[in-house]
């Protein structure tokens, strides 16, 4: 019995660790950003770029991540992701201008992209009766992998005299850690037969798999889009002393959410209540950042924004391994993390054009409010107590 604890208490701490590797090296960039404008001369359509490299092949790159985990095995594809990620970001360091830059950034991205969807079926295989904790966890991991590059950049750079190449290598590092350490200690031994999945194509005629898509859409454009154009709408208004402690809010806003569900998870799995109730307050975050007529509002508007994306996050990262079959668990969260990210994508844009058509920062803002809305439409269309199996 100690035994089996002890193996499942290792299963979580990698389940945690894997989740920092989501994000370490992506949030690494924002501290040194402006040491990157300087040094390569990066013009403001490059910058954007450079920012939505990452999104787009975490659309584009679930699929072929679904196949290569229908070759080797979940746990395999996750450490292959994790080593393609560290060279990605160490590969960002030693670039000399933009396109390199653009280069590095597609390698590490589309490492990160491969994790994604090996990760459902990972906690499937370590912790099949705990499905919705054991997303909670790795959910809380990356959380903490967004939060850590930023605490810690006050840090690391000093370590580094300044260097924005020397930060970029030094965090890859727990990338390569991370994988070396999952591939040691994984649940059964390094010798362990990999989980083979049959299928790897996700079916796009499956209803469930748009509505839970577009679900983890509403929260992935919520915050993405909360992030990239709160500061140009708070620039208009005049207000720019408040885009540091919202935008702070709106990421350390997530960390409660996931401590909450660290403790609810398994109750919460499969109910609509947190997911209309998360949805509704995503909204009205919305509505505080636009209407609200002092910072305490604005401030507590972002926090509320993070603290229902966090929520979304969590619960519909668990849906793929608690109702669809385990063989098609790799190719479902493959279709979901395309759907999702795609979404995003697809109302960053719009946002952005209804900020230029309207000259208005605050129209950004529509097609985002209006996307936030499917988590709540999609979450009540939804059986959660049915199994594809």
């Amino acid at each position: 019995m100690t035994s089996t604890r002890s193996s499942a208490f290792a299963a979580l701490i990698l389940l945690w660790l894997a989740g920092n590797g989501l994000r370490l090296t992506i949030l690494a960039v924002p501290p040194i950003l402006a040491l990157i404008i300087l040094d390569l001369k990066l013009s403001g359509t490059q910058v954007g770029i450079l920012n939505a490299i990452p999104v787009f092949l975490f659309a584009l790159v679930a699929v072929p991540g679904s196949l290569l985990i229908a070759r080797v095995g979940a746990v395999p594809a996750l450490i292959i992701g994790l080593l393609i990620a560290a060279a990605g970001s160490a590969l960002r360091g030693v670039a000399f201008d933009a396109m390199t830059l653009y280069v590095a950034t597609v390698v590490m991205a589309a490492g990160i992209a491969v994790m994604q969807p090996a990760l459902p079926p990972t906690v499937r295989q370590w912790a099949p009766q705990r499905i919705g904790f054991a997303t909670a966890v790795y959910t809380n991991g990356l959380l903490f992998g967004e939060i850590f590059p930023v605490v810690l950049a006050a840090v690391i750079l000093p370590l580094v005299a300044g260097s924005w190449r020397a930060s970029l290598v030094l965090w890859s590092i727990p990338l390569a850690i991370i994988a070396l350490v999952i591939f040691i200690f994984q649940p059964g031994g390094k010798s362990a037969p990999p989980a083979r999945h049959r299928h790897w194509m996700p079916d796009w005629r499956s209803p469930l798999l748009w509505k839970i898509g577009l679900m983890m859409g509403g929260a992935n454009q919520l915050y993405f889009c909360a992030n990239a154009f709160f500061p140009g709408y708070m620039l208009q208004i005049g207000h720019t002393e408040l885009i540091g402690p919202a935008l702070t809010a709106l990421n350390i806003g997530q960390l409660p959410a996931s401590f909450i569900l660290l403790a609810m998870a398994s109750r919460w799995e499969r109910k609509k209540w947190p997911l209309l109730g998360a949805g509704a307050i995503g909204v009205a975050g919305v509505a505080g950042l636009l209407l609200g007529s002092s910072s305490w509002v604005i401030v507590g508007a972002a926090a509320a924004i993070g603290f229902a994306c966090a929520v979304v996050l969590t619960l519909v990262l668990a849906l793929p391994a608690l109702m669809v079959a385990p063989d098609d668990v790799p190719r479902f969260s493959a279709g979901v993390f395309t759907i999702g990210y795609g979404l995003a994508m697809v109302i960053s844009i719009l946002g952005g054009i209804a900020w230029d058509v309207s000259r208005d920062a605050a129209y950004a803002f529509a097609p985002v409010t209006v996307a936030a809305f499917f988590i709540i439409l999609f979450a009540l269309l939804t059986d959660f107590s049915r199994r594809q199996f």
